[in-house]
């Protein structure tokens, strides 16, 4: 009998221990730590991060400020660099569970 198998179940094969959801960030073909995430309001619209990582961070146009679309636009090194260029501060890692 043959029976196959979702290839999401087995990307989860690499994770011993960890039960499926159905709400996992599967990123960048593997699950990060961590989500990144602008403060929007505190955004003062210089561009910097979309400039660094331009596969993970736009500038809205209706408000001028940078927002995080792709959590795998970039790898982690381009999004901690994108991070550290921000002038405000207002790029953070956050815990996916705590993203609305």
């Amino acid at each position: 009998m043959y029976i196959e198998r979702n290839p999401v179940d087995a990307a989860f094969s690499s994770h011993p221990g960890q039960l499926r959801t159905g709400s996992e960030p599967s990123l960048g073909g593997g699950l990060r730590d961590k989500a990144v995430w602008v403060e929007e309001v505190d955004c003062i619209g210089c561009r910097y991060c979309a400039h660094v990582a331009s596969n993970t961070f736009v500038m809205v146009p209706e408000t001028g400020r940078c927002r995080a679309i792709r959590q795998d636009g970039d790898s982690i090194d381009r999004i901690q660099e994108a991070i550290d260029t921000c002038p405000v501060d207002c790029i953070h890692w956050v815990d996916f569970e705590d993203l609305n």
